[in-house]
């Protein structure tokens, strides 16, 4: 099995030299590959990733900035691997931690893996930012009749195919909500694993805001109402 990670970058010159070697540095069970997307960035991000060399880098640029949905789809357009990841480069996540997420999929246990993060003092960078991640995680639980702990982790793990049927359509923070829309709506829960994972702060350059909280109830909402698609007759 390959698996694509996929890296959207925006604006993060202070940390995307770490955010890759530390993705590459990890010792994964499988082949993989790092697809990375600068959606537009106006700083050094574009100089520093045109330095890396990899030979499982691969960048790819927007010219202008559109936004983390955007930048997945074109990730996911452009990724050669059967699984994908998506792995941000702001350095909240540890990539140490997706040998986690790939275990339940190689030993035949899951086929769609979350990691479920465990919000603490040391993880958090305040209080409203994890009751509106929890309030979020509520919402779907409710109108999917569904359990899973953590709907906004950045960490979900699927099969590339599966991923590309779901057409996601959000540009920006709402993709989240519409991946686990989509999934909840076909009936396919996610496998959680625990994670490890550390916020930063507005100063440090957080950039999901209580609007994102907000719409991602709106598309859970919109989800759970649209209409299953007719099975097309067999002929």
């Amino acid at each position: 099995m390959k698996l694509s990670i996929l890296m959207p970058v925006y604006n993060e010159e202070e940390r995307i030299a770490d955010a890759l070697k530390q993705a590459l540095a990890v010792d994964y069970p499988c082949e993989i590959e790092l697809v990375v997307v600068d959606d537009g960035s106006r700083d050094d991000t574009g100089e520093i990733l045109s330095r890396a060399d990899d030979a499982r880098l691969r960048l790819i640029t927007h010219q202008r900035n559109a936004g983390k949905g955007a930048a997945i789809k074109t990730a996911v357009d452009n990724a050669e691997g059967e699984y994908l990841v998506i792995l941000d480069a702001d350095l909240e996540y540890d990539p140490q931690d997706i040998p986690k997420l790939l275990a339940p999929v190689l030993d035949g246990r899951a086929e769609v893996v979350y990691g479920n993060r465990t919000f603490g003092s040391h993880s958090a960078y305040s209080f409203w930012y994890v009751m509106g991640n929890k309030g979020v995680t509520m919402a779907a639980n409710v109108l999917f009749n569904s359990y899973i702990g953590d709907l906004e982790t950045c960490f979900k793990l699927m099969p590339v195919a599966l991923y590309r049927s779901l057409d996601i359509r959000s540009r920006g923070f709402g993709m989240e909500a519409e991946v686990t829309g989509k999934l909840l709506r076909r009936r396919i829960r996610p496998y959680e694993v625990p994670i490890s994972y550390r916020a930063r702060g507005r100063e440090e350059g957080k950039k999901i805001t209580w609007k994102d909280g907000v719409e991602a109830i709106w598309i859970l909402g919109r989800e759970r109402t649209r209409r299953r698609p007719l099975a097309v007759p067999q002929r």
